[in-house]
């Protein structure tokens, strides 16, 4: 149903029920008539793609029958209305107006829009939940003049503005209150304060500012339970008196910007059950109060600039089950008292001060699943204890412990999942009980002194995916059936003094994406099983003395990005295809007989001698011809033709050589002759056809050319560019730089009106001002609501500038990876207009423009936001600039640092460049505005390709756990899975599995609408 057919019927149904009050008479009939009209008019402002309203039917004469309506008993009013998860979509419209009695309207988890203007008159509401919609604009201020209201959610939508002071007027009812995860901004009126029953406050996720001074005002909320600030941009010290509050049970203020000491009156809550004050800038000492809190259970002042010692007290927060207080600057000694904490489950104090030994008293604590003490510095062994216990994450990586590692007991055995003693000085001999872990996924031993063997155990976890033994002072071999287990994704051994061959075995390591056996003592050849490893992304085998030629098959591993074989004694031919067509010198020097003009020194190639004849031999068996004493002529005689032979061998060679030297210059000459007919054919052409549109425009050089503008072109600020463009630019703002150049902005368009001016690098192809021109000219002409507009150009030999409508809002980039904490994420419905608006853009440029435009350079950077947040894609066509003069290949290595965009069949560069390379960067580009994360992320000890990780996650049933936190739950799973899905079809390995542009803009219109989303299935 169409927007103007249900405005129709809205408004042709209200003026029904307008006429039926006024004209009958019976007051029961009338009132019975508003509710059921009124819900009425209220489902014909509604999509309901699932008929779930399919009972309501305007013919009968009451409601109170239909499907998730209830009335008062007595009085047959609707009373309650609950729509809660039925996936609606459209506006709230006036009709829920007549329903004079209702009490309870429930209408969240679904996808309502607009505004809420039509409950202002609803005064006899109890409940209004609204939450998890797309419900905009500002919170009117009658929403709160009912006294009545004692429940008001509107969570996860997005209203923007400040909260109106007249919102609170008439609170005296309200216990739950609930605006988090909107766009809400300004300071939080102080009338909120005269809710004095109210229970439950949560305002998080917005972006409330100012100082708390406000905050002393809590204490008259003696009601209060619950109290979540968190998420916003709210600063200043915390006066005292906040925690005057004595019921408070719960108490969230991360993510803000807090600063001082704590208040010394946080004991005064004595019901305290959870406090997390997380990434603020709170400084001083824990105040001595906290231990007060018997009943906290969970407790998180992490990534603060907390100092002093621990606190010795922290024995008397009995009730703790959480503690977090990393990132912090504590010193000392961590306390025996800790030992009391018998529920804790999570000990996290990573990056502090600490020192001094972990304490054994650590071992009565029987619940611990997690403990995190990585970066301190705390000396000595660990303790044995701490091997019994059932842990399930246990790092203590980046301290100075010494000693071996404890053998553990069964009850770890099953639970421990990552196990990380790096960066430390332990030795002795890794315990073959390792093997025993049946639940490990993680280990990291590296950076130790062990001075031992690799324990051949290691091939007993089957669920081990990260083994990262580095620098450990391991000697031996590597472990023939180190992959038995097959679920190893990265192996890390380097910086080792292991010797012997790369065992065969290591080729069942079927799931390896990183492979780091550099910096040892491996002699022998480089196996041919590697070529099994079909999801290998690193080789690193550098400084090693490993032999022989480079098995070719490793040519064919597709996936492989990264490789490093230098300093061994390798030999022959670099395999054909993959990532061998593209090393550079610092991946094979050291290697004197691989064949490369990288390197300098001898090409061996390992194949055998050509068979030689000694011309001495003749003759030796045939005794008639036998040298006698005194034939002197004779000897003389075969002397004389031994030579001539060779003389006459030596003049056919040289001949042969004349004759093939003549002939290349003889066939150079006559390409080169072609080719200039072929030029003087293609000039005269151009001439031809364009010659007419040549005449009425003149190419100047040093001339600033503004496309469809005449004003422009003689603005001072024009002609001020033409005669000192760099002056201009040095003064212009200087808003970005990509791999085609610098962008300035500059005021060069009509009015002194913004223009983006980019920079070129030099090329070949910008040295020929006609040519230039005409780029410039083809590029112009896409016009398309998602694409920026091109405006014109400035060319001098030395210097070429590009002229593009200017982008106020920044790029995809600035968003979506590099936002500050104070301004809101990108919601889910922003996302996906971006997701779509990219698509049309690449879309048009595949299929309507003329020529067909391959972008090839598609990632974040080069995504720009209008003010309503619409993309438009820039850099389209500019790919061009460097292609070389044949036209078949692209020159790709600008583009090394957009790893994780390019196409994998690029790394051949004998490939054409076309569409499907866009589609696999548009994948790429989906993946990040759904999960927040880049294509590629290095760790210290590890790395996560993007497109990997989620197909990873699909396949196991867990998708939902890559999606971007920070968008929490405004987001529909109806959506966000098709489109996850259809973003691993972009970015499949093979070209011809992926879908154009055009079916991708069709898949997603269909995911946005409520038909099935099957379109997926025929890829």
């Amino acid at each position: 149903m169409g927007d103007h057919r249900r405005k129709w019927i809205s408004c042709t149904l209200f003026l029904a029920m307008t006429l039926i009050s006024l004209i009958n008479g019976d007051i029961d009939s009338i009132q019975l008539n508003d509710d059921v009209l009124g819900l009425i008019v209220f489902k014909s402002d509604l999509d309901d793609p699932s008929s779930h309203l399919e009972s309501w039917n305007e013919d009968d004469d009451s409601p109170c029958s239909w499907s998730y309506v209830k009335c008062n008993p007595r009085t047959s009013r609707v009373t309650e209305l609950t729509l809660d998860g039925l996936s609606l979509t459209g506006k709230i419209g006036r009709g829920i107006q007549k329903l004079q009695h209702l009490k309870v309207l429930s209408l969240s988890n679904n996808n309502f829009t607009g505004n809420i203007n039509a409950l202002s008159n609803t005064n006899s509401l109890h409940k209004l939940d609204l939450s998890h919609n797309n419900l905009s604009g500002q919170i009117p201020p009658s929403l709160g003049s009912s006294s009545s209201l004692r429940y008001l959610d509107l969570t996860g939508n997005s209203f923007s503005g400040t909260l109106p002071d007249d919102l609170f007027n008439n609170c005296s009812s309200l216990r739950h209150l609930s605006l988090s995860r909107n766009h809400l901004e300004g300071q939080i009126p102080s009338t909120l304060f005269r809710c004095s029953v109210l229970n439950s406050l949560n305002l998080s996720s917005n972006r409330f500012s100012g100082n708390p001074s406000f905050v002393s005002g809590f204490w008259k909320l003696e009601r209060l339970r619950t109290l979540d600030l968190s998420f916003n941009t709210l600063s200043g010290s915390i006066p005292l008196g906040m925690f005057s509050v004595h019921n408070l049970k719960e108490l969230q203020l991360q993510r803000n910007q807090f600063s001082g000491s704590l208040p010394s009156d946080i004991g005064l809550c004595p019901h305290l059950n959870r406090v997390d004050m997380s990434f603020n800038r709170f400084s001083g000492e824990l105040p001595r109060t906290l231990q007060r809190l018997r009943y906290l259970s969970r407790f998180d002042l992490s990534n603060n600039l907390l100092s002093g010692d621990f606190p010795a007290w922290i024995g008397d927060m009995t009730g703790l089950v959480h503690l977090d207080f990393s990132g912090n600057e504590l010193t000392g000694k961590l306390p025996s008292s800790i030992g009391n904490l018998r529920s804790l489950k999570d000990l996290i104090l990573s990056e502090n001060k600490l020192s001094g030994e972990i304490p054994e008293s650590l071992e009565s604590c029987q619940e611990l699943k997690t403990v995190q003490l990585k970066g301190n510095g705390f000396a000595g062994s660990i303790p044995d204890g701490l091997f019994d216990l059932g842990l399930q994450e246990m790092d203590f990586s980046g301290n100075g412990l010494t000693g071996s590692i404890p053998r553990g007991s069964s009850r770890m055995f099953e639970s421990l999942v990552m196990l990380d003693l790096s960066r430390n000085s332990l030795s002795g001999n890794i315990p073959g009980e390792v093997g025993l872990f049946s639940s490990l996924r993680y280990l990291n031993l590296s950076w130790n002194n062990f001075n031992t063997r690799v324990p051949p155990e290691i091939e007993f976890l089957q669920k081990l995916t990260v083994l990262d033994l580095r620098n450990g002072a391991l000697i031996g071999s590597v472990p023939a059936d180190i992959c038995e287990s097959q679920s190893l994704q990265i192996l890390q051994l380097d910086g080792n003094s292991l010797t012997g061959s790369i065992p065969e075995g290591i080729g069942n390591c079927s799931s390896l994406k990183l492979l780091s056996l550099s910096h040892n003592k491996l002699t022998g050849q480089i196996p041919k099983s590697l070529s099994k490893l079909q999801q290998l992304k690193i080789l690193k085998l550098e400084a090693n003395k490993l032999s022989g030629e480079i098995p070719k098959e490793l040519g064919e591993l597709q996936n492989l990005l990264l490789v490093n074989i230098s300093f061994n004694r390798l030999i022959g031919r670099l395999p054909y295809g993959g990532v061998f067509q593209s090393l550079d010198q610092s991946a094979l020097q050291g290697n004197l007989g691989i064949c490369s003009p990288l390197l300098r020194g001898p090409c061996t190639l390992n194949v055998p001698k050509p068979l030689v004849i000694d011309p001495k031999s003749y003759g030796k068996g045939n005794n008639n011809n036998r040298e006698m004493p005194g034939n002197r002529e004779s000897n003389g005689s075969r002397k004389f033709h031994r030579g001539m032979f060779l003389s006459v061998s030596v003049i056919v060679a040289i001949s042969a050589a004349i004759l093939i030297f003549t002939g290349i210059i003889i066939i150079t000459l006559l390409n080169a002759s072609v080719r200039r007919r072929l030029a003087f054919v293609d000039n005269a052409l151009e001439s031809m056809f364009s010659g007419s549109s040549r005449s009425g425009r003149s190419l100047v050089t040093g001339k600033l050319v503004l496309l469809n503008s005449r004003t422009s072109r003689s603005s001072s600020s024009s002609q001020e560019f033409a005669r000192n463009p760099e002056s201009l630019l040095n003064k212009a703002s200087r808003i970005g730089e990509g791999v085609f150049g610098t962008v300035y902005k500059a005021p060069l368009g009509e009015h002194g009106r913004n223009l983006a001016v980019k920079k070129l690098v030099p090329s070949p192809i910008l040295q020929n001002l006609e040519d230039f021109d005409r780029e410039v000219r083809v590029l112009a002409k896409a016009k398309h609501p998602n694409l920026v507009s091109i405006k014109g150009y400035f060319w001098t030999p030395e210097m070429q500038l590009l002229v593009s409508e200017y982008i106020p809002n920044g790029n995809l980039q600035s968003k979506l990876h590099e936002r500050e904490p104070s301004t809101p994420p990108l919601s889910w419905d922003v996302r996906y207009r971006i997701i779509l608006g990219t698509a049309k853009g690449l879309a048009y440029l595949h299929h309507t423009c003329r020529p067909t435009t391959v972008h090839f350079n598609l990632k974040p950077t080069n995504i720009l936001l209008d003010e309503k947040y619409n993309p438009k894609i820039s850099d389209f066509g500019l790919s061009r600039l460097l292609t070389t003069q044949d036209g078949s290949t692209m020159n790709n290595n600008r583009f090394q640092n957009a790893l994780g965009y390019v196409a994998p069949e690029l790394e051949c560069q004998n490939l054409r460049v076309n569409e499907k390379c866009d589609v696999y960067g548009f994948g790429v580009l989906i993946l990040e505005l759904v999960t927040g994360r880049r294509p590629v992320e290095y760790g210290e000890d590890s790395f996560v390709i993007l497109s990997d990780h989620v197909r990873v996650l699909l396949e196991q049933g867990n998708v939902l756990e890559c999606i971007d936190p920070v968008m929490e739950e405004e987001y529909s799973e109806d959506e966000v899975l098709p489109v996850l899905k259809l973003a691993l079809v972009c970015t499949s390995q093979i070209p011809s599995n992926r879908p154009t542009m055009a079916e991708i803009v069709q898949i997603l219109q269909v995911i946005n609408s409520p038909v099935p989303h099957r379109m997926l299935d025929s890829f």
